[in-house]
């Protein structure tokens, strides 16, 4: 037993002797850059407004939520946190951002109660028209996986609206979903 004690306490100390040499090999770690600016305008508690179509052409079904999105790892991604409702039952959706330097590309996760999977996307955001545009791809309520757009508009007066598109069945993409948000003061 006393010789297992000496080992473990010889290979800590070989280990702890070797930990500063090691570490001072590894590349700094990264830090956010301009790119990230975003998320801390996205950071936050935002009343949001949803509207769902559930056809072309028919009134949109209404109802209140709030987001809650925190800047996490050291300003280098945005956790959200979403709460609300939909068809009259509790909606929970949660969702990571952050923004990968080799693909120049916003990428994101998104999974919500009303999945039984996690969606993954990618978008762009145009600075000209205050603008992120992208795809998520993952299974919907079914366990289909489908392909939507979003669209995220940056408005003047500080306000975002969200629109999500799909494919109708013949083929063209219909918006099926908006949501307005409203930052708290």
């Amino acid at each position: 037993m006393k010789l297992n004690r000496a080992v473990s306490f010889v290979s800590l100390s070989a280990v702890l002797a070797a930990a500063p040499a090691v570490f001072a090999q590894m590349p700094p770690p990264p830090k956010p850059g301009p790119e990230h600016q975003l998320f801390k305008q996205d950071e936050g508690t935002w009343d949001a407004t949803v509207e769902s179509y559930m056809a072309p052409g028919a009134p949109p079904m209404t109802s209140k939520a709030v987001e809650t999105n925190t800047v996490a790892c050291g300003g280098l991604c945005m956790l959200s946190n979403f709460k609300g409702e939909f068809g009259g039952a509790p909606f929970d959706g949660h969702g990571t951002t952050t923004f990968d330097a080799t693909k120049k590309k916003y990428v994101g996760s998104w999974t919500d109660s009303m999945s039984t999977g996690l969606m993954i996307g990618e978008s762009t955001y145009d600075s000209a028209k205050k603008t992120l545009t992208g795809y998520m791809e993952g299974p919907d309520e079914s366990g289909k996986v489908t392909k939507m757009k979003s669209v995220v508009e940056y408005k003047a007066d500080g306000s975002r609206v969200f629109t999500m598109y799909m494919n109708a069945p013949d083929g063209k993409e219909v918006a099926a979903m908006k949501i307005t948000y409203t930052k708290r003061k």
